[in-house]
């Protein structure tokens, strides 16, 4: 099935802009930068950019409910543009990952992850293709939500950003061609 919705999930406001949590947000970025996509729109909850890659139309939408409420964007995109959940891939930093390293699945659990659970909860599936940006764990467990809510040191944002130009890549494969074509190129660790 055609990849026609590109969500990267994160948190709006300044002060979140560059933190580990908003990596899905900075890959939008990055994709709209590539694509030279129109937008913002402000559509279904989300920042949304339109874009044509390979003769087809994709929407690039970064949700604007915060982390945890994800879902409630997710659900109206889906709504708005009449998307199976199989036509979306979501884009989102993942504690469990080290850094430097991205996974690519079809479909799965949230992982932990509490934007995906409310992606989850809100479309009634976990059938959905999803593009996982390591981020590493902090040294303290107690630590992770002020982990996630930190910005990269500058070492760890000359790996994030290599992290990024590759995710931008892998997701203009999925929408090329398929996501299980681009599966096997995105999740090779040796391109970084």
């Amino acid at each position: 099935m055609d990849i026609k919705l590109v969500v990267g999930l994160g948190n709006p406001g300044k002060e979140y802009e560059k933190t580990r949590h908003n990596v899905g947000f900075m890959v939008i970025d990055e994709l709209v930068k590539a694509l030279r996509a129109k937008g913002p729109f402000e559509e279904a909850l989300s920042h949304v950019y339109k874009a044509r890659i390979g003769g087809k139309e994709v929407i690039l939408a970064k949700p604007m409910t915060y982390m945890n409420n994800s879902g409630a964007a997710v659900y109206n995109l889906l709504e708005e543009y009449k998307l199976s959940p199989e036509q979306m891939i979501v884009v989102y930093d993942d504690l469990d990952l080290p850094l430097g390293h991205m996974r690519l699945r079809l479909k799965g659990s949230s992982g932990g992850h509490r934007g995906v659970e409310s992606i989850i909860k809100y479309i009634g599936t976990q059938n959905f293709p999803r593009l996982r940006i390591g981020i590493g764990r902090p040294k303290k467990k107690e630590d992770v939500v002020k982990y996630v809510l930190s910005p990269f040191s500058p070492e760890e944002e000359k790996v994030i950003s290599q992290v990024i130009k590759k995710a931008v890549r892998c997701l203009m494969r999925a929408i090329e061609i398929s996501p299980e074509h681009a599966m096997e190129y995105c999740n090779r660790q040796d391109l970084i």
